[in-house]
């Protein structure tokens, strides 16, 4: 008689581009995954134990190869999923390579987070703009190496979110309150910063193409935030993470692309006048470390992006010889050498171009205040379309995390996948509500900073927690003591910057209330 066991086991793909075959659901319904060829099926050493096969062998014979299936699956050959992640947006395809994640990794890591970075050198100065830009690119770069290996840390089980892995260190409930605010703050927080630059940046875009010929009646920014919004929420009809690999790759060639072209435009025109190295002070002491602070989240916003990490790696096949780690890691070095390649220049440049004169709003309001009749309006309305570009493809990947939690809500309740129209209605939803947060908060520079300071601990202080909670190095180790320190050390920084991120919005709204010329 056919026996099934109440959770399917998964084959494994022999290579890393099959996608995961087919599962049954909870509800008894097939994935929505289209079915691959028999003839192109994948074969493995435990292929052979299923249902089929074991029907005309005999009971004791077929309860040695379950069991052998199960010990397999235990020492980790085998993965066991999640059957609810064949109806999610970041499990829901598993034919990710090392191409996708440098696309991915690079559109996340770098973009108009770059362009805000000389705003933080105007409070630095030279040595600790450099030194603190240097030592955030390299702690990111180790954490971001702890959760590529931590993605398969126990055999047999894959954590595909960043909360799952933060349940898996602290415990179900803890995990949660530490990680689902952030996780879920930096996708939001970031998808309305996105709005508030891509919004001002096809308006300047406007201006610029339009010249002396634009209506007496042009668009007002609010209006160009919601023309900016209805763009994104089209594209993000997309179904999955990998299908807007297009897309990142897009976002990976117009960020690489643009960050060149500010910061070389910057440097080859000439300087404004009364130009000044020296750091910006403020009337009082508070007020100067306040803006320190803020200057410093913004450093760290500059950094954000291990939300994705793990939503990255889940999208790829993993097998005891072939494990995921290995092309997230190769894509992650090309990307992050890119990366490096983009903010040192821009931040350098930037400020070596402007210095203390840098507008709140960045590169690009540098360029058009001080050089709108230097440069070509052609080059310069060139630059202005790639920054939007970059920001309509970002906006999709930083907003994956947030519809994965609206469906993973809803497919626990109803116990069966989103139809088109919930899916699409969560999406709407999730691109409206962020315009209507930066309508509320249009402060970038200090919207950046708070967000670095609240979301710091995701990229500089949770991975090290993990690692030793996890991996357990021997206790007063030099591991042991390294992770503890560098972890207390991000929740320190966060705590700092959070406080100069609210400082700072609260001053820029109040200057917006009492001193605006209207």
């Amino acid at each position: 008689m056919d026996e099934r066991p109440e959770t399917e086991l998964i084959s494994i793909p022999a290579t890393p581009r099959v996608s995961t075959p087919e599962i049954l659901t909870p509800s008894g319904q097939r994935s929505p995954r289209p079915a691959t060829k028999p003839s192109s099926a994948a074969w493995t050493p435990t292929s052979f134990i299923s249902p089929r096969f074991l029907s005309p062998i005999g009971t004791p014979m077929k309860r040695v190869l379950v069991n052998m299936k199960g010990y397999l699956e235990e020492m980790g050959h085998l993965t066991k999923l999640n059957p609810q992640d064949a109806w999610l947006p970041i499990t829901e395809s598993r034919n990710g390579n090392a191409h996708y994640a440098a696309f991915h990794n690079l559109n996340a890591g770098v973009g108009f987070q770059a362009l805000v970075l000389p705003v933080a050198f105007a409070f630095l100065g030279w040595s600790w703009g450099i030194l603190s830009l240097t030592i955030a690119y390299c702690w990111q770069l180790y954490t971001l190496w702890i959760l590529v290996q931590l993605h398969e840390a126990v055999p047999g089980k894959r954590y595909n979110r960043y909360v799952e892995l933060a349940q898996a260190a602290f415990g179900e409930r803890l995990g949660v309150w530490l990680a689902l605010f952030p996780t879920v703050y930096l996708s939001a927080g970031t998808a309305t910063a996105l709005i508030l630059i891509g919004g001002e940046t096809m308006k300047l875009f406007f201006q610029i193409v339009c010249g002396p010929l634009c209506t007496s009646n042009p668009l007002t920014t609010v209006e160009w935030y919601l023309v900016f919004t209805c763009l994104c929420v089209v594209l993000s009809q997309l179904p999955n993470l990998n299908s807007i690999a297009g897309l990142s790759l897009i976002g990976a060639v117009t960020a690489i692309t643009y960050s060149t072209m500010v910061w070389v435009l910057s440097v080859s025109q000439p300087r404004p006048a009364k130009i000044s190295y020296e750091p910006l002070s403020m009337p009082s002491v508070s007020g100067s470390l306040f803006s320190v602070l803020n200057a410093l989240g913004i450093v760290a916003f500059a950094f954000r992006g291990h939300n994705l990490v793990l939503e990255i790696q889940s999208t790829m096949p993993s097998t005891f010889k072939h494990p995921a780690h290995v092309p997230m890691w190769r894509g992650a070095k090309v990307a992050y050498f890119f990366i490096a390649l983009c903010i040192f220049p821009i931040s350098i440049g930037g400020f070596w171009a402007y210095g203390n004169l840098m507008p709140s709003g960045g590169m690009l309001a540098a360029l058009y205040a001080f050089h709108i009749n230097d440069i070509p309006r052609g080059l310069l309305a060139t630059a202005f379309l790639l920054v939007v570009f970059n920001c309509l493809s970002s906006f999709q990947i930083y907003s994956m995390p947030a519809f994965d939690s609206f469906e993973a809500g809803y497919t626990s309740r109803t116990n069966k996948p989103c139809s088109v129209w919930v899916r699409s209605g969560f999406r709407v939803f999730f691109g409206f509500v962020s315009f209507f947060i930066g309508v509320a908060l249009p402060f970038l520079s200090s919207l950046a900073g708070l967000l670095g300071g609240l979301t710091l601990p995701v990229t500089f202080a949770y991975p090290c927690f993990m690692w030793v909670l996890i991996k357990k190095p021997a206790k007063c180790s030099f591991s042991w003591y390294f992770h503890w320190g560098l972890g207390w050390l991000g929740v320190a920084f966060s705590l700092a910057f959070s406080i100069g991120g609210i400082s700072s919005m609260v001053t820029q709204g109040l200057k917006l209330k009492f001193f605006s010329p209207n």
